[in-house]
C-alpha cells in the first residue's frame, strides 16, 4: 500500500501496490435526533468514550444499508430505548478536523418514554433552563441546542447548515450558511 496521487485525482490516496485499487477514506456521517416531549427534549449521559459521563443528544454513526433518517431513529432507540415520529431535518454541520458530517433531526418522542440504552448511563427529559450546558459532550451538540432554542423562541423551525472549525484545543469558529 502506497500513499500517492492517483492519475486523474488531486489528492493523495492509499493505492494497493499489487492490484492498483484505490482505497478512499471519506468523512463519517453522524446522525441523531432532538426528541421532543411537550416542552422538553431528550438528552443522554454517555456511558462510552469519548466524553464519558457528559450529556448529548442521541446520535451516532450511520450504518451501511440505512437511510440517514433511519439511522437517526435507530440511534435514538439504541441510546435511549426511545421511538420518534414526525422527524424533520433540523441541522447539518461539517466538522472537517475530525472528518465528520452531523445531521440532526427533530422528532416527537412517542409517549414520552425513554430509558438508558447500552451506551447511556442515564437519560432525561429536560426543559431549556434544565440543560446542563457546561456538561454537554460535544461542540456540535451545544450549537444544535442553541439553534433549537432560538428557533423555538421565534416560533419557526428552519433547517440550519454550518461548519465547525477548530482553532486550538478549546476554541472553535462556527460559520452558518
Amino acid at each position: 500500500m502506497n500513499l500517492v496521487v492517483p492519475e486523474g485525482d488531486n489528492r493523495q490516496r492509499y493505492v494497493c501496490t499489487d492490484c492498483e485499487t484505490i482505497h478512499y477514506e471519506n468523512p463519517k456521517i453522524v446522525t441523531g435526533c432532538i426528541a421532543e416531549w411537550k416542552d422538553r427534549i431528550l438528552l443522554c449521559k454517555r456511558a462510552i468514550e469519548p466524553r464519558y459521563g457528559l450529556w448529548t443528544l442521541p446520535a451516532g454513526f450511520m450504518e451501511n444499508q440505512e437511510t440517514n433518517l433511519q439511522g437517526a431513529a435507530r440511534e435514538t432507540a439504541e441510546e435511549a430505548n426511545a421511538e420518534v415520529d414526525n422527524m424533520k431535518l433540523f441541522c447539518v454541520f461539517s466538522i472537517a478536523h475530525i472528518d465528520q458530517v452531523y445531521t440532526m433531526y427533530r422528532g416527537d418522542l412517542v409517549a414520552g418514554q425513554a430509558s438508558p440504552g447500552i451506551e447511556s448511563l442515564e437519560v432525561a427529559l429536560l426543559s431549556e433552563d434544565e440543560i446542563p450546558w457546561k456538561e454537554i459532550a460535544f461542540q456540535v451538540i451545544s450549537e444544535t441546542l442553541k439553534l433549537y432554542y432560538q428557533d423555538k423562541k421565534r416560533g419557526d423551525f428552519v433547517t440550519h447548515y454550518g461548519d465547525i472549525i477548530k482553532q486550538d484545543d478549546n476554541a472553535y469558529i462556527v460559520n452558518y450558511f
